[in-house]
């Protein structure tokens, strides 16, 4: 008999999951709560949303479920790890404590000061008033933060005191992010490349798997507001072998340090969204998840069954595992509604999906819904549509070749995806391997200064 695997969630990064795992000979079964209709194509569809944690540990319970993959932020910083466990249900993913990387930006933050982790300069604010006169003492830019989740969009660069002040304002007095804006950090405004770092651990050694770019702004050239990411590719020729060195010495082995010393049980997926300073690898945010759309371009590349690498994380071996890659590169860009991530409208008729998924590019749904055989929009972010290829630009062809065929009123998308990147040296060849946690006091270098002057 086969396992009864669980994912929870309903966005594209669910259908990667869902896809991933379907071709596993282990998988019998899946089930994704709450999912979406293309995904239902692959999956058994479970009407409970990912904030239901009873519903889905009763669900899981009653349907004997082998394994449980979370997908969203919001189920894991409500503790559905801790409901699981106390039932004995298998789960992958940290607990509500340090789900708190992710969930609170002030204890990520005094969590990389406390253990000598790389980050950028910073203070945390409770009142409107005292974030407001240090705004006027800092030098431009900053970089504001909401405390809490966000979904993606409660970080803002500002470049001045006048857009400083709209943004607490916004933030702490008209909570557009409802409690996430009970607190904000304010920190220094980094420069350099960024790159998304996903690994995964067991809680005793931890493994980076293939690195990727995200691009978080919604319009062309890195302008626009922040979104959920607007397409991403994999891997990226900025993490060269000497950069992964200094992050798995640095970052994740401090992380895995710092979380043993302060008694957090974390087994899952740590993603850390990186700045290539001058000074070397800087944290900006920590997820405790799979990322969204990194998720989209790293696992096509996953020659290793996917399954085998999470049961090594949820058994305790991660340290004697070694996954395999495939050669080349996988590109993604998203299709978002017009008006995302701020309002947008839903409803519009999509046409010109591909029938089938070709060996070398498909689309995952994330924002649409299906309605007589139609396919309507639901969301900002509508679909992320995938190219594969022996290099990056082959891949990002194949890509941008399906977004061309499709069509929605008011669709946009990002057309400059992974081209800094194509002016790059090709990727080195620094494969991915599992460190293992040192019992002792390590040496790291003393990270830069973490309380904002």
């Amino acid at each position: 008999m086969g396992l009864k695997v669980l994912v929870i969630g309903s966005g594209a990064r669910e259908h990667a999951l869902v896809w991933t795992l379907k071709s596993s000979k282990k998988v019998e079964r899946i089930f994704c709560a709450p999912g979406n209709a293309a995904i239902s194509q692959h999956a058994k569809c479970v009407n409970l949303k990912s904030e239901n944690i009873r519903g889905l540990s009763d669900f899981a319970f009653r349907n004997k479920i082998n394994l449980t993959v979370v997908g969203p932020e919001k189920c894991l910083a409500m503790g559905i790890v801790d409901e699981f466990q106390r039932r004995k249900l298998k789960i992958f993913g940290p607990d509500r404590k340090a789900a708190q990387l992710e969930s609170s930006k002030v204890f990520a933050k005094d969590f990389m000061q406390r253990h000598h982790i790389p980050t950028a300069p910073y203070r945390v604010f409770s009142t409107f008033a005292e974030a407001i006169g240090f705004c006027k003492t800092v030098e431009y830019p900053i970089v504001i933060k909401a405390d809490g989740l966000a979904a993606g969009k409660g970080v803002i660069i500002v470049k001045n005191f006048d857009d400083a002040s709209a943004v607490i304002d916004d933030i702490m007095e008209k909570r557009i992010f409802g409690q996430a804006g009970t607190k904000i950090v304010i920190e220094t405004c980094l420069v350099g490349e960024e790159v998304s770092v996903m690994a995964v651990t067991d809680g005793i050694s931890i493994l980076s798997l293939l690195p990727s770019q995200d691009h978080k702004r919604a319009l062309d050239g890195d302008r626009g507001p922040n979104t959920g990411g607007m397409g991403a590719y994999c891997p990226t020729p900025y993490i060269t072998p000497d950069i992964t060195e200094q992050i798995y010495e640095h970052i994740l082995l401090p992380v895995l340090t710092g979380l043993r010393k302060d008694n957090l049980e974390y087994t899952g997926v740590l993603y850390a969204g990186l700045m290539l300073t001058e000074s070397g690898p800087r944290v900006l945010e920590f997820n405790v998840r799979f990322g969204d759309p990194e998720t989209q371009v790293v696992l096509p590349l996953l020659k290793t069954d996917l399954v085998d690498l999470i049961i090594a994380c949820m058994d305790k071996k991660l340290q004697s595992f070694s996954p395999e890659w495939c050669p080349g590169s996988a590109a993604c860009v998203v299709m978002a509604s017009r008006g995302y991530p701020g309002k947008y409208p839903t409803g519009k008729r999509i046409t010109g999906l591909p029938g089938q998924a070709s060996a070398d590019s498909f689309v995952l749904h994330a924002g649409t819904r299906r309605d007589n055989n139609v396919w309507l929009t639901d969301g900002g972010r509508v679909l992320s549509v995938v190219g594969t290829g022996s290099d990056l630009k082959a891949a990002l062809a194949r890509a941008y070749d399906v977004v061309r065929r499709i069509r929605f009123d008011g669709a946009m998308f990002r057309k400059d995806i992974g081209l800094r990147a194509l002016s790059a040296p090709p990727p080195p060849l620094a494969v991915p391997r599992p460190i293992e946690l040192i019992e002792q006091d390590q040496d790291i270098d003393e990270a830069p200064q973490t309380a904002l002057e």
